[in-house]
């Protein structure tokens, strides 16, 4: 005993005596891991008898243990662990705490009861987020509106002197109405955007509904990231995000970005030794490795920190931003057409040339009350404010939102998760797709179909023909340099694969074919260092020490010609090493390349044997060998094109959008998928420039790519980096990109592409974080979807545009000309309020949920800069425009003799006319550029409804509001000029769009300027006298 512990007094003497070149963290590392280790010395001391002792190594620990145990068992409970001490290890980062814990390697029970309680003991993997936002929030929101608040303070005021001077029961009609149709403004307003905030949360729950690896009951599974609970076994590898606060179990070359809870750009090394502390929220940059969780949910710093952030759904797309412009232009129009209607008015009134109901002079100078005066002007103000109400299309952007909401909602169901509101928008003019092949032209279920061992293919059912030497190399190659794992299905009958496609059809190729046993060949070795697979590399190598011959082995795996240009060596099919010369050289690449032309992905695997003194030189720089290896053989693995998938890319083309696809197989298999999928024609190929390789493109000058991008139909053995580059130029070139990835690596060019498409099954988090829409099925038909879904909300805000802004000139000009000639509005507040009610909701539900049609993949991509209001659409709107205004004022100045009725009659017949031209052009609006605006219209149930709703509610407000609306009764034959006139906009749409119309487009500045410019001239020669002032 007293040797013993004389020895260990020795052990700690050594420990304390700390080097004064160390530096401070160092330091401080270096006292933590003495005290440490004194103090489980000590302890074991104490406690165990000197016959146990004696068996003890003297050698000090290297290294924290690789493995720490929060497995509880039932009985206990949780005393031993409470919430804060685990927290505290992690944010701390204390190894002191970290090695009173035990060892933990198939993880918890993950039965019900066991995940219960540790959900109760430790919380949830659920963060506490800021309260969403309430329908009262938005009521206010659409009040805060100026127009809105002129119109309530006049609604107001006029409430009020209506009251005192007509008493209750009459006097409440006019102010009270206009604040009937402000409340449905807002409640109609308020309703839809918090709608549409309450479909943006259901999304961002689905966005973060992240699925995660487990290991429980000793077994490989896929959770969702909320029901990880503390103790959970967590697979992770590159690319990934880390759901919880925890622990390093096992694994390799895991590099961590921090730069979420940081800010530091830099990697940070995460290893059993120095820093085995991960955190929620950050992300895998390299290696893998498994994790035991000791936090979740706010628990963590990152749950802390994303309780304070609440998503922003206010997010402005270009497309709104545009139409803001456009609005505020319309506006000033209407604010110059509404301020010289209220000039014109006062002038009338305070001249004594305006009459009240019973005929009577309105103005008789200071005779006239100043109750009188102040409802007069009053109602004058609410007269031009309701103008300006209705002059600026604020249905606009609330038509954005809907359709976006609305392609969001029906995009989602055909498998496409819309991340960020602007990519809807923007991919409808997309000009280019650069897609991925595995996985999105392909099925991604691979299967290996070859082997070559040496020059000679081998039968599936012929492993007992391979040499006992290689059989072990192959087996020893698979097993330990993999990210997979195997484990035995729960009918024990059948195997059960997880990890990366490629990996799972090797594993699954060597245990079935080649009988290998994975846990015993783990058992015979031990692993040295290991270089994780990337996409940069294309590779992954591992060298390990085998326990019977203590003999160092280096086996690489990857791309064949990789892998074939660091060999010098080769086995033949007896198992007999030899040399590889330049002859033996070509016919294995003429193996390669016949393989790769069967569309088969064709991966090599090499070994070499290391003398010890040239493992610790490699060792010392912390590198395996990649020279002078020995190859053992090929396998050719066959991924199948996905059904459909040539359908969609023809479609696409046919669109005029180029699809290109940018791979890290090699030239020959890309050639192969690509001619396959319909990408590339049997006649085309790498001497006409339309296949490139990744390097071969990465060494062209900026001059070249430019010219030669757009012939390139295929890049192979491409890098992230390649992918990069040839977006940046395609967007040089005017091009708007779609970029399709799922790599950590892809993160850069699915950033800087017009619009990034990451895949949701095989997509890492670091990738659906860059991108804006993430492909749920990894499908490319999906992205075709996609495709027509952009140009279908483009098209549709264009549609409602030109319907708004018929609406809008009408009106602007029929009041203002009558204002100006006659002193008068022939439509009164309630009624122009009921008109920008049909125009910026109703209207914008009808024509924003129309969905794709064929015709929409029949023109070419919108470019960047193409006006928002086309040729088409000013010949359309004009037409329209013009002719409710000519006939709107001829039953404003002839309406009363062409009918026989009065002038309040005839006030009606105005307003009805001028709301059924709104329900008969939203037919027309449905079709740019078709003649038959009915085509499909059975399909949209909502249009149909909105349409009989907007008619059964004007029918309430001629015959059954009068004085709400300031309407009279119609009869039969009145009702029947109306609809026939508005009718007569059909076949004046249908002649109309037989006018052709220039290429070149208008310019709206140009247009508004000439707007402003002829209403300051029709006004001049009015003058004075012609408006009886």
């Amino acid at each position: 005993m007293s040797n013993n512990l004389d020895l260990s007094l020795v052990c700690m003497e050594s420990l304390l005596e700390v080097p004064s070149t160390l530096s401070k963290p160092k330091k401080r590392w270096h006292l933590a891991f003495a005290a440490i280790y004194c103090s489980r010395a000590l302890y074991s001391l104490l406690n165990h008898p000197v016959s146990n002792n004696k068996k003890r190594s003297k050698t000090l620990p290297t290294s924290p243990p690789s493995f720490v145990i929060l497995d509880v068992k039932p009985q206990h409970g949780f005393s031993n662990f409470d919430q804060h001490s685990l927290t505290q290890i992690v944010k701390h980062k204390s190894l002191t705490q970290l090695l009173e814990l035990g060892d933990v390697e198939n993880g918890i029970h993950g039965a019900v009861e066991d995940v219960t309680r540790r959900r109760k003991a430790f919380g949830s993997n659920a963060y506490r987020k800021p309260p969403t936002k309430s329908f009262f929030y938005f009521v206010v929101e659409a009040i805060k509106d100026v127009t809105i608040l002129i119109l309530v303070a006049c609604a107001t005021l006029s409430l009020g002197f209506g009251i005192k001077q007509q008493g209750p029961k009459e006097g409440w009609y006019d102010g009270g109405s206009i604040l009937v149709a402000v409340f449905l403004v807002i409640s109609v307003s308020a309703v839809s955007n918090f709608r549409q905030n309450r479909q943006f949360d259901k999304l961002s729950k689905v966005s973060d509904n992240i699925q995660v690896d487990v290991v429980r009951d000793g077994r490989r599974q896929q959770i969702s990231i909320f029901e990880v609970v503390v103790g959970d076994v967590v697979c992770l590898k590159i690319g990934d995000q880390v759901p919880a606060d925890g622990l390093f179990l096992a694994g390799h070359s895991l590099q961590v970005d921090e730069s979420s809870m940081t800010g530091e750009s830099d990697h940070v090394e995460v290893n059993t030794s120095l820093n085995p502390f991960l955190f929620s929220g950050t992300k895998v940059a390299d290696g893998y490795a498994r994790m035991v969780v000791t936090s979740v949910g706010m628990n963590t710093t990152w749950g802390e920190m994303m309780s304070t952030i609440s998503r922003d759904t206010n997010e402005q797309t270009p497309l709104q931003a545009r139409l803001n412009k456009l609005t505020s232009s319309i506006g000033k129009v209407g604010l110059a057409v509404a301020s010289l209607v209220l000039l014109v008015l006062l002038v009338r009134y305070f001249t004594g040339h305006t009459k009240d109901e019973n005929g009577n002079q309105e103005f008789h100078g200071s005779l006239t009350k100043a109750d009188d005066v102040v409802n007069a002007v009053v109602r004058i103000i609410a007269v031009a404010v309701t103008i300006v109400v209705v002059a600026i299309p604020e249905g606009l952007p609330l038509a954005v939102t809907l359709t976006l909401a609305y392609s969001m909602k029906r995009m989602m169901a055909e498998q496409a998760m819309v991340r960020r509101l602007s990519a809807c928008e923007t991919m409808g003019s997309a000009t280019t797709i650069c897609t991925d092949k595995t996985g999105t032209l392909t099925l991604n279920q691979m299967k290996v179909t070859k082997f070559w061992l040496g020059q000679d293919p081998i039968r599936e059912d012929a492993s007992s023909s391979i040499a006992t030497n290689v059989l072990k190399l192959i087996q020893q190659g698979v097993a330990l340099n993999t990210s997979g794992s195997i484990n035995m299905a729960t009918s024990g009958s059948r195997y059960e694969f997880s990890g990366s496609p490629t990996e799972k059809a090797i594993l699954s190729w060597v245990v079935l074919e080649l009988n290998m046993d994975m846990e015993e060949l783990k058992q015979t070795c031990t692993i040295l260092r290991v270089e994780a697979f990337n996409s940069e590399k294309k590779r992954s190598g591992v060298a390990l020490r085998s326990k019977a011959d203590n003999k160092v082995h280096v086996h690489w795996k990857g791309a064949a010609e990789m892998i074939l240009a660091m060999c010098s060596t080769y086995y033949d099919a007896s198992g007999s090493m030899r040399d590889l010369d330049h002859v033996e050289r070509t016919t294995f690449e003429q193996i390669i390349q016949g393989m790769a032309a069967s569309s088969l992905r064709c991966i090599a695997f090499a070994h070499s044997q290391l003398p010890e003194e040239e493992h610790e030189i490699r060792e010392a720089t912390q590198k395996l060998k990649e020279d002078s290896l020995t190859l053992i053989g090929f396998v050719g693995i066959k991924d199948p094109c996905r059904p459909g998938v040539r359908k969609a890319v023809e479609d696409c083309q046919y669109a005029g959008v180029n699809v290109k696809m940018i791979t890290g197989d090699n030239i020959f298999t890309a050639r192969a998928i690509a001619t396959e999928c319909g990408i590339l024609r049997p006649d085309q190929d790498m001497n006409n420039e339309a296949v490139v390789e990744g390097e071969v493109f990465r060494q062209y000058t900026p001059e070249e790519r430019t010219e030669k991008v757009d012939k390139i139909r295929v890049m192979a053995r491409s890098s992230p980096f390649d992918k990069l580059l040839m977006v940046q130029c395609l967007k040089q070139k005017g091009h708007v990109v779609a970029v399709t990835g799922d790599g950590a690596n892809d993160a850069p060019a699915l950033k800087a592409a017009d619009i990034g498409l990451s895949m949701g099954i095989q997509g890492t988090e670091v990738a659906k974080e860059s991108s804006d829409i993430i492909i749920l099925d990894d499908n490319f038909a999906s992205v075709a979807t996609v495709l027509r879904w952009g140009r279908c909300v483009y098209n549709n805000i264009q549609k409602f545009i030109q319907f708004q802004l018929t609406v809008n000139v009408a009106a602007l000009v029929i009041n203002f000309v009558a204002a100006v000639s006659a002193g008068e509005v022939p439509l009164t507040a309630v009624q122009l309020l009921w008109v920008n009610l049909i125009m910026d909701t109703l209207g914008a539900l009808a024509l924003a949920t129309e969905q794709p049609t064929k015709e929409l993949m029949e023109k070419p991509p919108m470019g960047r800069t193409e006006p928002l209001i086309s040729n088409i659409m000013w010949r359309n709107l004009l037409a329209q425009a013009l002719y409710q205004i000519a006939v709107l004022l001829t039953l404003q100045f002839k309406g009363e003799s062409i009918f026989g009725v009065s002038e309040k009659v005839k006030d009606t017949l105005i307003f009805n006319t001028f709301v059924l031209c709104q329900v008969f052009n939203e037919f027309n609006a449905r079709k740019l550029e078709k003649k038959n605006v009915f085509q499909g219209l059975h399909k949209n149930k909502l249009f149909l409804g909105i349409i009989g709703i907007t008619i059964i509610l004007q029918v309430v407000m001629v015959e059954f509001l009068k004085k709400f609306a300031d309407t009279e009764r119609l009869d039969w034959g009145q009702w029947g000029a109306c609809i026939g006139i508005a009718a007569a906009s059909w076949p004046l749409g249908w002649f109309v769009k037989c006018i052709p119309v220039s290429d070149k487009p208008f310019k709206l500045s140009k247009v508004v300027g000439i707007s402003l410019q002829r209403y300051r001239l029709l006004f001049l020669s009015l003058g004075p006298h012609k408006c009886n002032v």
